[in-house]
């Protein structure tokens, strides 16, 4: 069995999620709570982290049945072929969304639109770029992901400007 994305109808991720998982097939949905604001209120809602994507894990002979969904439309593919997606990038982005946002205090000095890496947690090594700078030592970063960009919210503690990384064996 492996792991691949399926591109999904917009706002159809949920649909083909429950219709996947009625034909027993290993599906996820990675969702996360996004406070939405309207005129009159605000409301918690679970959205998905890769609009219009699903990932299903499928053996050979089950590979056109997760498609055979509505509001499936194909494999995520690279040069025609199916990308296959590691166990282990499945897996942290489960460990990601499951992580408890613990904030620290810790004075950051990064600025829109700067480069950064991720020193610390389950994306730790991946680059990305300083998308904006919220409260509460929270920083949205742009992560390349499955092949598109996706914004991600990490502690300004767990970020550090790519160019002190380059620097950091200046010192002997």
């Amino acid at each position: 069995m492996a792991w691949h994305a399926i591109y999904t109808r917009a706002r159809w991720e949920k649909k083909v999620y429950q219709q996947l998982l009625e034909k027993d097939i290993e599906t996820y949905l990675p969702l996360r709570k996004t406070l939405k604001q309207w005129s009159d209120r605000k409301k918690w809602v679970e959205e998905p982290l890769f609009r219009s994507y699903i990932f299903v894990n499928v053996e050979p002979d089950s590979y056109f049945e997760a498609l055979n969904v509505q509001g499936a439309m194909r494999y995520v593919t690279i040069r025609g072929k199916a990308c296959v997606i590691p166990q282990q990038q499945i897996d942290a982005v489960k460990l990601f969304l499951e992580q408890d946002g613990e904030i620290l205090s810790h004075e950051i000095t990064l600025e829109k639109h700067s480069e950064v890496e991720i020193i610390a947690g389950v994306l730790q090594g991946l680059k990305g770029v300083v998308k904006e700078i919220g409260n509460s030592n929270r920083v949205y970063i742009l992560i390349e992901s499955v092949g598109r960009m996706v914004s991600v919210e990490i502690p300004g503690n767990n970020l550090r400007p790519v160019s002190s990384v380059n620097r950091k064996h200046d010192k002997i």
